[in-house]
């Protein structure tokens, strides 16, 4: 039986739990019909009337596809364990087109799939192992007040075969517990810990391996290293920014289906020197926000700038969401930072759609610039739509992809 048919069926009760039937598989193993679940419906019934809520309202009966504007960030993690098999098949069964695996290394220098090489105590049960949990960089004080205060757990305390033995869970810790069942009883109210009972962690090998046979492109994010580099002394940042893209070469990838990113410009840079096919679709993921002096309101404060990166070969650039927009006279609109990128040239992905739990208080961090304008869940379309046709993002990652998915399909 093919491998696929075989994970499918494996997630198929666990899929369906959630509202997603599993797809329907052909005998080359690519998903044929996407399944959307209900949240793409009850986010556009939650929408104040409007032309776009009667244009989703349309939509409801016709048949959907993957679409690349639709991007799982780390899988579907609002429900499903971050960075698992199971998070990655439930995303690409909701039509994303695209599939991330933030990528970070173990002690044996092996790439993985974690968002953070410092996040095996929050996103998988190593602290439920003893003989890992002794090897974590810090370990649970249980002579302190707050045993888990400073708990730190990192993919280079432990081998490859070590990370793979772990389970993925949902992204979460109770610093103030003073028992492990209360540091792990922390999951948001707005997530689920449903399925979170078998959690497939991967090596970003595995990742690749299981993308390709999900007919889906991948965007791997090079993580900055926890650790000292060079690690263990011979082990650069170069060595790990081409390792990523070696392990592409090896496993017969295309560069055309792949869009590596990172925040380390450097890294950027490396990759257009070195790897100039890969660097192509490279995504310069923008976190300057956090730069002293940095206002995404004023051009002049960026550096390098919008024409720069272009000049030096950057054709993607991710920013927050909230960096694209702003309101104006009580409408959602792009901001300078959107137009002057679009006008220099650059494609813009951003992130990250479904992130924010309900928005009936304004939607957090990700809707910092728009909080005037949102105050209830059908607001992630307003948000989309502005994204997709003001701003003209082509990819929109989201930790529920069928979000996306609908959109797209139904505005085509």
């Amino acid at each position: 039986m093919n491998r696929l048919v075989q994970i499918l069926k494996v997630g198929s009760a666990m899929l369906l739990a959630a509202g997603i039937a599993p797809a329907t598989v052909a005998d080359d193993g690519k998903a044929l019909t996407v399944q959307l679940g209900p949240r793409p419906f009850f986010l556009v019934d939650a929408m104040q009337p409007s032309p776009l809520k009667t244009r989703l309202q349309q939509c409801k009966e016709q048949r959907f596809e993957a679409s690349d504007l639709s991007i799982g960030h780390r899988g579907a993690p609002l429900q499903f364990p971050e960075h698992t098999r199971e998070s990655y098949i439930a995303a690409a069964v909701m039509g994303a087109g695209v599939l991330e695996c933030d990528v970070t290394f173990t002690k044996d220098k092996e790439l993985v799939c974690r968002h953070s090489q410092s996040d095996l105590h929050t996103t998988t049960n190593i602290l439920s192992v003893p003989e890992l949990a002794a090897k974590c960089s810090t370990p649970p004080d249980f002579t302190a007040d707050k045993p888990f205060e400073n708990v730190e757990c990192r993919t280079s305390d432990i081998t490859l075969d070590e990370f793979l033995s772990l389970q993925g869970k949902m992204d979460a810790g109770n610093s103030d517990a003073k028992t492990l069942e209360e540091y792990l009883d922390a999951t948001a109210n707005y997530r689920t810990d449903l399925y979170a009972t078998s959690g497939t962690l991967m090596s970003h090998k595995q990742s690749i391996e299981l993308f390709k046979q999900l007919g889906v492109k991948m965007t791997p994010e090079l993580k900055a290293p926890a650790v000292e580099m060079p690690y263990q002394g011979n082990y650069r940042q170069q060595d790990y920014a081409q390792q990523l893209i070696d392990e592409y070469k090896q496993m017969g990838i295309d560069p055309s289906e792949v869009f590596p990113q990172s925040f380390n410009y450097d890294d950027l840079k490396y990759w257009l020197s070195s790897e100039p096919g890969f660097a192509r679709q490279a995504v310069y993921l923008d976190g300057r926000y956090n730069d002293d002096g940095f206002d995404h309101s004023r051009p002049e404060t960026w550096s390098p700038s919008m024409d720069e990166l272009v000049a030096q070969g950057v054709k993607i650039i991710a920013p927050p969401m909230w960096m694209l927009v702003k309101v104006e006279n009580g409408k959602i609109v792009p901001s300078a930072y959107a137009r002057n990128a679009r006008a220099a040239g650059l494609d813009i992905i951003t992130w990250t759609l479904e992130r924010s739990g309900p928005l009936n208080e304004g939607g957090g961090w990700y809707y910092q610039t728009t909080k005037a304008v949102i105050d209830n869940d059908g607001d992630t379309y307003e948000m989309l739509d502005v994204l997709v046709r003001e701003v003209g993002v082509i990819g929109v990652f989201s930790d529920w992809p069928a979000t996306v998915t609908y959109y797209a399909g139904c505005m085509e």
